[in-house]
């Protein structure tokens, strides 16, 4: 039998335990920063390894020998929304795992246990009979497949970003990882397919904070204030125009303000305008041009109205490109498996898993599943079965990594 068989078969054992973490993590959800109790609850499940502690609220798990190891992320923390779902583990703190973090978790949890389980039974039986063909697994077989890490990572929902803290430690390093894998569920997908796509698949997402200042004034007498709001409005509008002009028709590209605030009455024009919002590229070459460009065209507009324009943007993500090989070769592995998989699911929505795709080969998957509502809406619930699919996904990632996955099949 080979490794990905036996491998499969754990990790099928362990589902039902894994659904039922994925409700008591449901309804205990813990905002950015906050994860302490979800960390806790997820290492309690976890198997026995080397726990190390990262990122304020995260930790790194190594399952396994000494050696160059697979990663595989799961999130930990949930959205400040109150959920409508109401199902009976619903969360009722006001927080909710709208992005599916549960789920991920769950399934991070499931493969670990799996991975854990068949090397306890493997090392076992090679130390009983002297002979590693009597587990029904060849020596070199299973040499060739890495010892998993397993990165529970904090403040995947915000600022700074937990991802980057965690590659900023070196814990990556010292537990000589030489991939990431990475599975998140997406309602776009129906349920049974799987999303494994060469190159680029999320966007840079920088944030910018806009103000503009001009002078105040009395609303019926426009001519001897400079009105900062026109100004604004004007911005927002060749802001739009920028995109269509300036930027490469093959290039997605976003500019999107999302807050925009002025004033105080309703006959007074006020001395400030002050906007926030966000820049997204799928190109990581334009995504300083376009910071660039934006800053020029705020300067430029205000000054013409008579005002003054400042923008401070403040870095986010990077463009979350997934190895081309891991890619293919994992959806090869995932066909075979049953599994519909699909190379075109792009998206100008951002991860910080890109910070671990930015330093090593990365893979991202998407994993559909049976759910109306949409990623951070107060209604979003994907199926039970959204763990398996998850599981399955990650652990095709992890054969295809960390060893051969004509072999594992």
């Amino acid at each position: 039998m080979s490794p990905g068989e036996l491998l499969r078969e754990a990790l099928l054992d362990e589902l039902p335990a894994a659904v039922k973490l994925r409700r008591e993590l449901h309804a205990q959800p813990c905002v950015s920063g906050e994860e302490g109790p979800t960390l806790k609850r997820v290492l309690d499940a976890l198997p026995g390894g080397l726990v190390e502690y990262v990122a304020g609220t995260g930790a790194v798990i190594r399952i396994g020998s000494p050696g160059p190891a697979v990663g595989v992320r799961g999130e930990l923390d949930a959205l400040p929304i109150a959920e409508r779902t109401r199902v009976p583990w619903a969360a009722t703190n006001g927080a909710m795992h709208a992005c599916g973090h549960d789920v991920h978790l769950a399934a991070v949890v499931a493969l670990a246990r799996a991975v854990a389980k068949v090397r306890a039974v493997v090392d076992a039986g090679v130390e009983e009979a002297g002979d590693p063909g009597s587990t029904g697994l060849s020596a070199w077989s299973w040499d060739e497949i890495a010892p998993l890490v397993v990165v529970l990572q904090p403040r995947e929902e915000t600022y700074p970003s937990g991802a980057f803290d965690v590659v900023e430690s070196g814990v990556l390093d010292r537990h000589q990882v030489r991939a990431m894998i990475g599975a998140h569920v997406q309602p776009v997908l129906t349920a049974g397919v799987v999303s494994c796509t060469p190159g680029a698949v999320n966007a840079s997402a920088d944030e910018f904070e806009l103000t503009v200042r001009g002078a105040e004034g009395h609303a019926a007498y426009p001519h001897l204030a400079r009105d900062p709001v026109v100004a604004m409005s004007q911005i927002i509008v060749a802001a739009q125009q920028m995109v269509s002009r300036a930027a490469d028709p093959m290039v997605p590209t976003v500019v999107t303000f999302g807050m925009v605030n002025a004033g105080t009455a309703p006959n007074a024009i006020p001395g400030e305008a002050v906007a926030r919002g966000t820049l997204r590229t799928m190109s990581e070459s334009w995504r300083r041009g376009l910071h660039d460009r934006f800053t020029q065209l705020v300067e430029d507009v205000a000054r013409a109205h008579g005002c003054h324009g400042e923008v401070r943007v403040l870095p986010g993500e990077p463009v979350l490109a997934n190895d081309p090989a891991l890619a293919v070769q994992t959806g090869e592995l995932l066909r075979h498996q049953g599994w519909t998989v699909t190379e075109e699911l792009r998206s100008c929505g951002a991860d910080d898993f890109a910070a671990y795709a930015s330093v090593m080969p990365s893979l991202m998957m998407f994993v559909g599943v049976d759910t109306a509502a949409g990623l951070h809406s107060p209604d979003f619930l994907p199926g039970d079965d959204g763990v398996a699919a998850t599981a399955e996904a990650l652990l095709a990632g992890y054969l295809t990594a960390g060893g051969r996955p004509a072999r594992a099949r």
